[in-house]
């Protein structure tokens, strides 16, 4: 049976070496700003995006090493991602994975042109695999994903319920490019389109079960084991899962969303137990 702890760290392991290898390294002018993209990029954290990218691909019979441009470019516009929300016109949030963020580590400035760098330093590492990889990352970064729903987030502040808008926030903040991992990972393994429609099936499962796992963490978790600040969405009246629908109904649900994702894998046999793995450890994790 396979281990997720150890497959995160696995996955981790050779996201660090891609990452490295396409950053410029700290002494390379502009020497502040590579040092608060790498500050931000090497702040430890799951690696679950490149873990994803990792295991897909090897669930349609690819390679790592045809995974690795996949494994950076998910990171990098993750953390750009972050590093964006976590500015005071933003979430307004001082801690990220356990240290200062970015801007309070740098400066506000120098946090915005980090995060604009990574974002372009993700779509030069999918080129790597091709026209259709820089496709599914523009598709879910931009206003119908991730940017969207930071959008969408942000309007919804010290709003009435609304669980239409949660599930469309979620599905753009968070599954999206929790798909676009798997789709990467299918890319790079060579899969075919029922493979990669599969993979993506359980990336947008996945990314819902993490998000609301998330929104029970913001309630139950401390700062010491969730590396950020707790009770932050619900100080600022965010739409969460436990907000409107309550802590128990967000449990049972980010249960059913994993066991939906371990579904989509049943044509993959036993090349699909790790992501299984990875779906079940989404849900009862600590931090």
């Amino acid at each position: 049976m396979p281990d997720a702890v150890a497959l995160l760290s696995e996955a981790a392991a050779l996201a660090e070496r891609a990452l490295d290898a396409r950053l410029p390294a700290e002494s390379v002018e502009p020497a502040r700003l590579h040092r608060a993209m790498r500050y931000a990029i090497f702040a430890g954290g799951k690696r679950l995006r490149p873990a994803l990218v990792l295991l897909a691909c090897r669930a349609v019979g690819g390679r790592d090493v045809s995974a690795a441009p996949g494994l950076a470019a998910v990171e990098m516009l993750h953390t750009y991602t972050l590093v964006h929300d976590d500015l005071p016109a933003m979430d307004d949030d001082d801690l990220r994975r356990g240290r200062p963020t970015c801007h309070k580590a740098f400066d506000e400035a120098t946090a915005i042109l980090a995060g604009d760098a990574l974002q372009a330093a993700a779509f030069g590492a999918a080129a790597e695999l091709g026209a259709e990889a820089v496709r599914v990352l523009a598709r879910d970064a931009g206003s119908l994903g991730v940017v969207g729903g930071q959008q969408d987030d942000l309007d919804a502040e010290g709003k009435p319920v609304d669980g239409a808008l949660l599930e469309r926030i979620h599905r753009r903040k968070t599954a999206a490019l929790i798909r676009a991992s798997c789709e990467l990972g299918a890319i790079a393994g060579a899969a075919s389109s029922a493979q990669r429609q599969a993979l993506a099936a359980y990336g947008e499962a996945l990314g819902l079960a993490f998000q609301i796992a998330d929104d029970v963490l913001d309630v139950t978790a401390t700062a010491a084991t969730l590396g950020k600040t707790p009770g932050k969405d619900a100080a600022q009246g965010k739409l969460t899962y436990v907000a409107v629908h309550g802590l128990d109904a967000a449990r049972a649900e980010g249960a059913r969303q994993a066991s939906l994702a371990q579904a989509a894998l049943a044509e993959f046999g036993p090349r699909g137990a790790e992501l299984a793995e990875l779906a079940r450890f989404v849900v009862e994790r600590r931090s």
